[in-house]
């Protein structure tokens, strides 16, 4: 099976995702916002995912198009968890970062699928 950069990189993030909801769960004793955050930061990956294997080139920039929205929201209570400070700086910087280099790849991957679309 081919691997791309995007879904190793959300798979990553994923994880990141996942270990995180576990730590403020446990540890921070935090419920509401790491289960959102765990839901939208998991659905990235889940989505690209399912875009391997669209039924077409339309429905492949949908799945990815939700995908963005999914990488937004995320980037919203990874921020509302910093400013609440549930998170430190260098966690918040380090998440973010990765949050964005998904949201640019989930971009050009877009970009590229619906100029091919107007061939």
């Amino acid at each position: 099976m081919k691997t791309s950069v995007l879904n190793d990189k959300s798979f990553v993030f994923a994880i990141r995702i996942v270990n995180l909801y576990k730590y403020l769960f446990e540890s921070k004793n935090e419920k509401v916002l790491s289960k959102q955050l765990l839901r939208s930061g998991t659905a990235i990956g889940a989505l690209i995912s399912e875009g391997k294997y669209a039924e077409s080139k339309l429905d492949f920039i949908h799945k990815y198009g939700i995908a963005q929205k999914e990488c937004s929201e995320t980037e919203y209570w990874i921020r509302l968890l910093y400013k609440t400070t549930y998170l430190s700086e260098n966690e918040y910087n380090s998440l973010i970062f990765d949050n964005t280099e998904l949201m640019k790849l989930l971009t050009s991957s877009i970009i590229t699928a619906k100029k091919t679309l107007k061939k």
